[in-house]
């Protein structure tokens, strides 16, 4: 592929000789896309010891501190692992810088009969976080013990959401005390989309903010067990914003309904707003002087908005009339307190917050 094609010799008549030069340019210029083509695909690569780079266009990282992690990196977004006797270990594939808005599809297999799992998994600094989004798990669910802080529902699932602490433990700095957020699946699969902005707005409302994004990858990671996988991961048009519908510059916008007077609920809202879709964090708060045990909060949607996912609530239908219903967790709400529900949604030019709010039939202020 890198001979010089051979230079037309001899004698001949000036306009043979530009007529041969001509040919000769155009199967140079031919050769070079051809070579150029294929530069770009990398031929398949075993990785068996503490690394990162890129491989074929992706970002991939492989990190153990003990056992037999054998790690290969095939054609785009492809990889495979195998894993045996290991005390920690983590591998993937992904991008470097990570994230807010990506629209992550993967496929594969998942093998795992210990503590291994599935996830969307990366690092912010500024503050340092680690983050996951788990979409598979084996015998241990890596929440256990947690908190739970909340929920949110998309892509087909309910993820409760979690965070946990880590003192003086690895991290992309080093040794360093840090939170770890977490997302974590209810129905396990291995294949499917995750749109990121609705787990990092889902967070956001529950004052777990992110920093500036390190890596992200689609991860295996195992603890003191075995497994293996296959997995290949792209980035591409789903469900929710993409790359086309960042997340907004400019600050929420507070629109607290008409105040109706006499009633024992306020509620207030939180817009914002990008091209085409917006998050609301909505606030309702007891006014009244006995708690408020189970809710449904009615709204108005704005006209041509469809909610796509929602958090801290079930909502139902997605657009028009809308009922929002308490989860399992916040279902009490004492005088004088609050608790905060949100949702995600499209819209085609109307970002205007939903109005005439009413708590269990008593309109809000």
């Amino acid at each position: 592929m890198n001979e010089t094609p051979a230079q037309p010799s001899g004698r001949k008549r000036r306009r043979l000789r530009l007529l041969i030069g001509v040919a000769s340019a155009v199967v140079l210029a031919v050769t070079s896309v051809t070579v150029a083509g294929i530069a770009h695909a990398e031929a398949d690569r075993t990785v068996t010891g503490n690394t990162t780079g890129t491989h074929n266009g992706y970002f991939f990282s492989y990190w153990k501190d003990s056992g037999n992690v054998t790690m290969n990196l095939g054609a785009g977004g492809s990889y495979s692992v195998q894993m045996n006797s290991i005390n920690n270990s983590v591998v993937g594939k992904g991008w470097n810088p990570g994230s807010t808005s990506h629209t992550v599809n993967y496929s594969g297999s998942f093998n795992c009969g210990g503590n291994c799992y599935l996830a969307l998994y990366g690092w912010t600094t500024n503050p340092l976080i680690e983050y996951y989004v788990v979409e598979n798990f084996g015998n241990y669910n890596p929440s256990t013990g947690a908190q739970r802080l909340g929920s949110v529902t998309t892509d087909g699932s309910t993820y409760d959401i979690y965070r946990t602490q880590r003192v003086n433990q690895p991290s992309i700095i080093g040794n360093a005390t840090f939170y770890q957020y977490w997302s974590v699946r209810q129905q396990h699969r291995t294949g499917g989309t995750i749109t990121t902005a609705n787990h990092f707005n889902a967070w956001a409302s529950l004052g777990l903010n992110l920093g500036s994004h390190d890596y992200q990858i689609l991860a295996t990671e195992g603890y003191q067990s075995s497994g293996s996988s296959s997995i290949t991961v792209s980035e591409g048009p789903g469900p929710g914003p993409t790359t086309n519908s960042p997340r907004p510059s400019s600050p929420p916008v507070s629109s607290p309904p008409p105040n109706n007077g006499g009633s024992s609920c306020q509620v207030t809202n939180a817009v914002s707003p990008w091209n085409t879709g917006l998050t609301d964090n909505i606030t309702i708060k007891n006014t009244g002087s006995t708690a408020i045990n189970g809710w449904s909060l009615k709204f108005n949607l704005a006209s041509g908005q469809t909610i796509t996912s929602g958090w801290n609530a079930t909502y139902s239908p997605s657009s028009g009339a809308v009922t929002a219903t308490n989860a399992s967790y916040n279902g009490s709400i004492p005088p004088g307190g609050s608790t905060t529900i949100g949702f995600q949604a499209n819209h085609s030019g109307n970002t205007a917050a939903p109005s005439g709010f009413s708590l269990n039939g008593a309109a809000c202020s």
